[in-house]
């Protein structure tokens, strides 16, 4: 599997690994970043089990865990994936999504966002993008809706968060013959 490096004039996604996973450590440790995932990251030792998981389904060929470098500020601002990869049936997730609080509403994530749909639509050549969100996460929904993804259903209480509630899932998608009309509507104005 190749590593891509997705790039734009305002973000750079590389991929994630033990080389660069610390630029990450205080960023993780932000309060209630990862409020709605089931994964912990605040300590030093879980963002390593964090990152370990995401290498090892990297080297299965079902993730691709990137980096994000903030080219406006010159800083790491956090991570993000594609997993859950079934190459067979060419659908793929996006998530695993955190971004630092000081670069939330910046336009990062829409940056993400654009050069991840694009990679996986016109390069992978993948049929649909899928993304899971916490259906009490009413900011990551909004998020996701503005990019064009459409609600398919919710998954009632199949995800078991670190407190102990059980959590439902949106499932929301986009298939390969959305692209280009949200690519021209929703990213040509940015």
């Amino acid at each position: 599997m190749t590593i891509p490096t997705l790039e734009n004039n305002r973000v750079k996604l590389t991929l994630l690994g033990m080389s660069n996973y610390k630029h990450l450590i205080a960023i993780a440790q932000q309060p209630n970043l990862v409020y709605y995932s089931p994964s912990k990251i605040d300590t030093p030792e879980a963002l390593k089990t964090y990152v370990q998981t995401a290498i090892d389904d990297y080297y299965h060929k079902t993730s691709i865990p990137f980096v994000v470098f903030d080219k406006l500020t010159e800083t790491y601002a956090g991570c993000t994936r594609f997993g859950l990869i079934n190459w067979h049936n060419k659908v793929l997730h996006i998530g695993w999504t955190w971004i630092g609080t000081e670069f939330q509403g910046s336009g990062l994530n829409m940056n993400m966002k654009f050069l991840m749909l694009q990679y996986a639509f016109e390069t992978l050549k993948f049929d649909k993008v899928e993304f899971r969100v916490d259906e009490r996460n009413i900011k990551s929904r909004k998020a996701v809706e503005k990019i064009g993804a459409k609600l398919e259903g919710i998954l009632r209480k199949d995800t078991l968060m670190l407190d102990g509630f059980k959590r439902s899932t949106c499932c929301y998608g986009m298939l390969k013959e959305e692209w280009d009309g949200i690519k021209s509507e929703v990213f040509s104005g940015w």
